[in-house]
């Protein structure tokens, strides 16, 4: 995960109260979002969510039907997309086919009317960073997916923009040449420290990348945090389900002190406690997300305890390298994912298809959702 360079107290992007409507279509819904100069920011949400609208707007391509942009305390709203202090990165990366490799980063500086040699000299500059230097003079259908992405982000920083604003940046690349590029832009970035904004469906990539993400759904941004407070302390049911894997179970509030909760869920059979409180009310509809990887698998249940515990039976495994995922069905018919790490190579007593097993969680892995 990256961490953002040189945090200023006022925000560099600030975003008030934006909505843009088509028609009778919300697409973006009074969304507020500040973003700090050097940040890697994510905006990640599904199909329909509004992120790539928010984006367009940003970079000038649609108008808020209302509300505003701020870029380093400069207001957007009168400011053409061409006279903004942005540069935006396409999915398909608009290369000009025509041209060479040193040809399409030095378009945006020749239009601006700059110097021959202040253009070589920045165009060389930038090639190094991205490590395309020795490859100026190829087209982009002599590069690679992942040689001709560098290009398109070499384009868009040359002119040294405020903000980049990037749209699906990875997603034409195969999942290991993906994975190795998201490291590579992060230390591009930290080199160059422009503010990124990213937009993506990749819930991976979207951890992988960003100081600070913002879940987006119908318009709306629904939860904001670093990636580690999305994943393991989701404010909703949807941001838990959306983000990874979750089991999730409706249950009963019995008791709520401020070090602990009990709930009981119908469907596991027995009583979940929780080592922290929630404040609701007593009785109140909840739902208890547990992390796949949060719960352990065995042939026998806890000694100590009743409580954290159920039994249930395989029903599917499917190994994936460096773990395993079990599909367990509980005695209420449910069927609970499990992921289990293989940190051996050779294991001649692992759990297998039709057994009976337990499952069980520390009081600190479930998170308790009321809405």
């Amino acid at each position: 995960m990256n961490a953002p360079t040189g945090r200023a107290s006022a925000p560099y992007l600030r975003i008030e109260n934006v909505t843009k409507r088509f028609g009778e279509f919300v697409a973006v819904n009074d969304v507020c979002l500040d973003v700090q100069r050097g940040e890697i920011f994510c905006l990640l949400g599904g199909s329909g969510s509004g992120k790539t609208t928010l984006l367009r707007m940003l970079a000038g391509f649609e108008t808020p039907t209302s509300g505003k942009i701020f870029i380093d305390g400069q207001d957007m709203s009168e400011i053409a997309p061409y006279d903004r202090p942005v540069n935006m990165m396409f999915q398909s990366y608009a290369l000009f086919p025509h041209m060479t490799v040193e040809k399409n980063v030095a378009f945006g500086l020749e239009q601006e009317r700059l110097g021959r040699d202040e253009i070589k000299r920045r165009v060389g500059e930038i090639l190094d960073i991205v490590k395309m230097g020795q490859f100026l003079g190829r087209k982009p259908h002599q590069l690679s997916g992942g040689q001709r992405q560098r290009v398109a982000l070499a384009r868009a920083l040359v002119k040294r923009p405020k903000l980049l604003l990037l749209d699906e940046p990875l997603a034409a690349l195969d999942r290991k040449l993906r994975e190795h590029t998201q490291f590579e832009l992060i230390n591009i970035q930290e080199q160059l420290g422009v503010t990124f904004v990213v937009v993506t469906h990749d819930q991976e990539e979207a951890m992988t990348l960003s100081s600070r993400m913002g879940v987006m759904n119908h318009g709306q941004i629904v939860q904001v945090g670093t990636p580690t407070d999305i994943y393991e302390f989701p404010a909703t049911r949807f941001v838990a389900d959306f983000i990874g894997s979750v089991n999730m179970f409706e249950g009963k509030l019995m008791e709520d002190e401020p070090d602990y909760v009990r709930i009981r869920c119908d469907e596991l059979s027995g009583t979940v406690y929780v080592n922290h409180g929630i404040s609701s009310a007593p009785d109140a509809t909840v739902w208890v997300a547990i992390r796949p990887e949060k719960i352990n698998l065995g042939r026998e249940g806890p000694a100590t305890s009743s409580e954290n515990v159920v039994k249930g039976v395989v029903k599917e495994i499917a190994y994936m390298g460096d773990m395993s995922i079990y599909l367990v069905r509980i005695d209420s018919g449910r069927t609970v994912r499990v992921t289990i790490p293989n940190v051996a190579r050779h294991a001649d007593d692992r759990i297998t298809w039709d057994e009976t097993v337990y499952l069980s969680w520390h009081a600190a892995s479930p998170v308790v959702l009321t809405r």
